[in-house]
């Protein structure tokens, strides 16, 4: 008898699916372009409280909007029944796309790229920031003010703490990392005292060398 081949399943979660992040951003762009004629803000605030108010409180419900048993049309019902009274015609249709599609499960992708990109489309840009204490309101208003005199966007600022900095600043604009922090110059003054007596030795050898050949 010939050998079985393992079924393929889908990933148990999406995170594990390297094209996840691509796809979400294809619908939020997608749902960005149709909540343009009606209200983004509005279409979001929605879209967050679907997660937050629906979704993460009743997770039985999730549960089954998500499960992979359920039927796609049968979650077509369930929207209709369940979210249509409440939501508007853009958002509810979307779901329906999505659930069509087999994609419910990327909502909460769908929903952060969907934030990003419309902070993009209106000249903002997250700012992630962290030091080693919780910075006071003052201290990040002048951050803010700061990072909007350097940058050619208005910055979002994330503040975010980590002990192991001991102090200053680590700033990440996208993939771009400056580091001020403390722990940084630490290493780098380490660095250069290490090159510093490497060099010493090493000149010592050579003179050392030099007098012995003459």
């Amino acid at each position: 008898m010939a050998d079985e081949q393992p079924e393929r399943t889908r990933p148990t979660s999406v995170l594990e699916d390297p094209s996840a992040q691509a796809v979400a951003k294809t619908y939020a762009d997608a749902f960005l372009n149709a909540a343009a004629g009606v209200g983004i803000e509005a279409a979001l605030e929605e879209f967050a409280s679907l997660l937050e108010d629906v979704l993460g409180k009743y997770p039985d419900f999730e549960a089954v909007l998500l499960s992979g048993i359920v039927t796609r049309d049968e979650k077509i019902g369930l929207i209709d029944r369940v979210i249509a009274p409440f939501g508007s015609e853009l958002f509810t249709n979307f779901l329906r796309v999505l659930a069509k599609h087999d994609r419910l499960e990327l909502l909460p992708l769908i929903l952060q790229e969907s934030q990003l990109g419309h902070e993009a489309r209106t000249g903002r840009r997250r700012v992630q920031v962290t030091s080693a204490q919780p910075l006071s309101a003052t201290a990040q208003q002048k951050i803010q003010e700061r990072l909007t005199q350097s940058l050619p966007f208005q910055p979002i600022v994330e503040a975010k703490t980590d002990s192991a900095l001991l102090g200053g600043l680590v700033i990440q604009v996208g993939d771009t990392v400056f580091d001020g922090s403390l722990r940084t110059r630490l290493k780098q003054l380490r660095n250069r005292l290490r090159e510093r007596s490497l060099h010493e030795i090493q000149s010592g050898r050579d003179r050392f060398s030099h007098s012995e050949g003459n």
